[in-house]
């Protein structure tokens, strides 16, 4: 079992981009079913007020540490080689890798248009890999004819990993209610990732990325969407975590 740092209640597992990669290539090998979330201060709070999602957080097969805080918490409690697991180098790292394990992919999510502009954009980079699939969902759940649909398009040639580009916690929830019920090994939730590879959104300077700094660039890109988020998220987590660092409040170990 992979360990895990406590961070409000959610486990963070103790990671890096190359023990990530070892750890999702093992389970494609092992046909290992399982869904991954790539967890941030976001995905942490929305936690806080629903148990529900804070149980798929826990379930995952791997928690992630997708933003600098989840590192510097990994940090704080003596994982010195814990590293940011990054949803879209995340990507990028197992689509390399596949181009010589043969693991073949699918996509689900984005607005129209952008999982097929994904999966070119990423066809292109990597030509050797192989994409069976893209599937553009509703922005609401799936309607029974609509998760047919779904099922039978994955069933066709089954992936090795799906990849579902949606907002959390609606990606961690569609993970663990669809684990079951498609023909696919691994699911991986990794959010903007379509967007910044797709073209569609740009991304933060690396110096950003590294500092923990992103958030204020996407606030920049996206003021009116993440606004609200950001401000009241941030310093709400601060605030959470320094009062568990102290010991005056506990939260259950995952």
């Amino acid at each position: 079992m992979m360990k895990r740092v406590n961070v409000l209640g959610v486990g963070i597992s103790v990671l890096n981009l190359r023990t990530a990669l070892d750890a999702i290539a093992a389970a494609v090998r092992a046909r290992r079913k399982g869904y991954i979330c790539v967890t941030g201060v976001h995905g942490v709070m929305e936690a806080q007020d629903d148990d529900k999602f804070k149980k798929i957080l826990n379930d995952a097969f791997l928690c992630t540490p997708d933003g600098m805080p989840m590192v510097w918490a990994g940090k704080l409690n003596g994982h010195s080689e814990m590293g940011r697991v990054y949803g879209p180098d995340l990507l990028l790292e197992v689509c390399a890798w596949s181009e010589t394990s043969g693991a073949k992919h699918f996509f689900y999510g984005g607005a129209d248009g952008v999982a097929e502009l994904l999966a070119q954009k990423l066809k292109n980079k990597f030509p050797k890999l192989e994409v069976v699939g893209t599937f553009t969902p509703p922005f609401r759940a799936l309607n029974a004819d609509e998760e047919i649909k779904l099922r039978e398009q994955v069933a066709i040639a089954p992936p090795d990993i799906l990849w579902v580009g949606l907002s959390t916690p609606k990606q961690e929830k569609f993970m663990a209610e669809f684990l079951p019920k498609l023909d696919v090994t691994l699911m991986i939730g990794v959010g903007a990732a379509f967007d910044f590879h797709s073209g569609r959104v740009r991304q933060a300077p690396r110096w950003m990325q590294r500092g923990g700094l992103e958030w204020i660039y996407r606030l920049g890109c996206e003021p009116r969407r993440l606004a609200k988020r950001y401000f009241r998220n941030n310093p709400l987590f601060v605030l959470k975590y320094s009062i568990q660092l102290t010991g005056l409040k506990k939260f259950p170990s995952p």
